[in-house]
């Protein structure tokens, strides 16, 4: 039997400025998985920068109230909401109420360094349809 606890996993912060801590990693355990599964923070008044994976991801919020953007797409996210988000899709989540936006990822297949595209956005003001990836 595994259980991870939370506060045993390292947090960091992540390529998109979340605050991480991997919960499930196929490469970390030793466990048949395909899937990754960590918990994240954006703290208040916080965005996540702006990227796009090679493979699906679900949000679950746990905490907090959010502005999901996918694409061209932006929608309120509350507690109890999960959100899919396709493969290849130009996302971010924004921290719109008065406390941690707090919720759970689950990537599949399981997240790796190389299948995400984080997106500069210090060289312009951000606009969803011009913003271009960094090397």
């Amino acid at each position: 039997m595994l259980i991870r606890k939370l506060l045993d996993c390292p947090e960091f912060i992540a390529g998109d400025g979340t605050r991480l801590r991997e919960l499930l990693h196929p490469d970390k355990q030793t466990i048949d998985l395909r899937y990754s599964l960590a918990h994240a923070v954006v703290p208040v008044g916080q965005v996540s920068t702006p990227h796009a994976l090679a493979t699906s991801e679900v949000y679950y919020i746990l905490v907090g109230q959010g502005e999901m953007h996918i694409g061209g797409e932006t929608s309120r996210v509350e507690p109890g909401d999960a959100v899919y988000i396709p493969p290849q899709a130009r996302q971010y989540i924004r921290n719109v109420g008065d406390s941690p936006l707090v919720f759970i990822c689950l990537v599949d297949p399981a997240w790796r360094q190389e299948d995400e595209r984080v997106f500069d956005t210090k060289s312009e003001p951000y606009n969803p349809d011009s913003i271009k990836a960094k090397p």
